[in-house]
């Protein structure tokens, strides 16, 4: 029980809810692992954490390469000697109607936040089955609970994290394995800046004035993660007061 003295990978790390949770379980004494595609935000993040007592390592690391992954699990492990927790954070959000024919970020939604999550389980769960234990953590979406018309490749990707956690669930129960998802709703972070579709952007105004911080998200996390291993908070639906949907 308690945070203090874990090893957690935390993936897109550089910004927004990573970033949060990066801060928030090295404040609480957790020794964190971050990845992130943007190497000199990274840098920035590790000599903040580092500068304030905590234990971190890090390495540039694009979840869509399995290899990047491999070799996140392995620093983790070079410098810890263990992975007890992974927060699966890395995503992506360039929604869009169907009938725009955004193929390639369809292609970017699938490969970053289905097969990201995949690649980053297979990364860490030998090393928690060897250790008898560990808890994974993958952040899905209040959309991931109900389509607008508008996000369904998005929404579809956030709902396969739901199934694979589930999944996942069941098949690491007798390994003390924990498994949770955190579905967020409005949250501030870099990815609605990222939307390229007026009608999207449009569609979306608003959200922004309304968004849950990001530590929200994180302190929801630190919620599961406390928790005594023999409970498994399996899923967390977090979204402003503000949000009807």
């Amino acid at each position: 029980m308690g945070i203090a003295g874990r090893v957690v990978i935390v993936t897109g790390a550089s910004s927004g809810i990573g970033e949060a949770v990066a801060l928030r379980l090295a404040r609480e004494g957790a020794a964190v692992v971050l990845g992130a595609r943007r190497a000199e935000r990274l840098d920035d993040l590790v000599a903040r954490i580092a500068g304030e007592g905590g234990a971190v390592a890090a390495r540039a690391c694009d979840v869509t390469r399995r290899a990047d992954l491999e070799s996140l699990a392995a620093l983790a492990i070079e410098r810890f000697g263990r992975i007890d927790a992974i927060v699966n954070n890395a995503g992506v959000m360039p929604i869009s109607r169907l009938d725009v024919f955004d193929v390639d970020g369809w292609d970017r939604t699938i490969d970053t936040n289905i097969k990201g999550v995949l690649y980053a389980i297979a990364a860490v769960l030998p090393q928690m089955k060897k250790q008898r234990g560990g808890h994974i953590i993958s952040i899905a979406s209040v959309a991931g609970h109900k389509v607008n018309g508008g996000s369904a490749v998005y929404a579809a990707s956030k709902y396969a994290v739901r199934v694979i956690s589930e999944a996942l669930r069941q098949e690491v129960t007798a390994d003390g394995i924990r498994v949770t998802v955190v579905s967020p709703g409005a949250t501030e972070s870099e990815l609605f800046g990222k939307i390229h579709d007026p009608a999207s952007q449009k569609r979306l105004e608003g959200a922004s004035e309304i968004a849950l911080p990001a530590d929200s998200v994180a302190r929801a996390i630190l919620y599961a993660m406390n928790e005594p291993d023999a409970v498994d908070i399996n899923e967390i639906v977090i979204r402003p007061q503000a949000q009807e949907m």
